[in-house]
């Protein structure tokens, strides 16, 4: 057979008209056509896979989102609610302890005051003896303390120390020696040494006052007369004050210098 001529169409040469010819060249439309269907179809595939990976939302789980978010009001209106307690009396014990205590205070104020009332007794006697020895103190001060200047103004002066019939004796004796001693121009000053309370009632008292009294005279020189003398009180008690109605020299002790 004769040679046959090579289609211009065959890239190889040789016999074998059993072997398959390989693939067609595509042109450019089909290629571009070719590969947008291909991209489309990738998206479709791809589409489902990420739905599947995202989990389905039900409706329980919607519920259970709004009920979350209405919960912090349900707990809000919770705390504003005031909680009210039902008011339970005080039980048996409770009163039991109450009444102790209140008999214990009881009878610490009557400890108290049985206690106290001595001593404010006392203490209002040892007032009223105060006030009679300072009283006594001053009443004999004042009764044996002149000078011839003021020795007929004494009875004046100490008519205020002085109650019933001693008033008027007092008052005589000055008068009787006023005369002589302003004439030997005598002055006399009594201290007192000491005043104490010998007995003591509602309306009655006895005091005894230690003086020291020193007098003088131009006519002895000015040499002082000394004597220390102690006097009983027997007093009265007239309004709020304490009054002499007699008056005795318990002790005499003349200390005068004999030249």
């Amino acid at each position: 057979m004769e040679d046959q001529p090579t289609d211009s169409g065959d890239l190889t040469t040789g016999s074998g008209s059993g072997t398959d010819p390989g693939p067609v060249p595509k042109t450019k439309s089909e290629a571009k056509s070719e590969a947008k269907s291909e991209a489309e179809a990738t998206a479709s595939t791809t589409e489902p896979e990420a739905a599947a990976d995202e989990p389905a939302v039900t409706d329980s789980e919607t519920e259970v989102d709004t009920n979350t978010d209405s919960e912090p009001d349900t707990d809000t209106e919770a705390q504003a609610e005031p909680v009210l307690v039902a008011h339970r009396p005080p039980g048996r014990r409770v009163k039991i302890l109450a009444a102790v205590g209140a008999v214990a205070v009881v009878a610490a104020a009557a400890f108290a005051g049985a206690t106290a009332a001595p001593y404010l007794v006392d203490r209002a006697q040892v007032q009223v003896k105060l006030d009679i020895a300072g009283t006594a103190a001053d009443a004999i001060s004042t009764l044996w303390t002149y000078t011839p200047e003021d020795m007929e103004a004494l009875p004046d002066r100490a008519a205020k120390y002085l109650g019933g019939d001693f008033q008027v004796e007092y008052r005589k004796y000055i008068d009787a020696i006023a005369a002589p001693n302003k004439q030997a121009q005598v002055s006399n000053n009594t201290q007192v040494l000491g005043a104490a309370v010998e007995s003591m009632d509602a309306n009655n008292a006895s005091a005894i006052v230690y003086t020291n009294s020193v007098a003088t005279s131009p006519v002895t020189k000015n040499i002082p007369s000394l004597r220390y003398l102690s006097y009983r009180l027997i007093m009265e008690k007239h309004g709020t004050r304490w009054l002499i109605t007699q008056m005795d020299a318990i002790t005499s002790l003349d200390l005068t210098p004999r030249l």
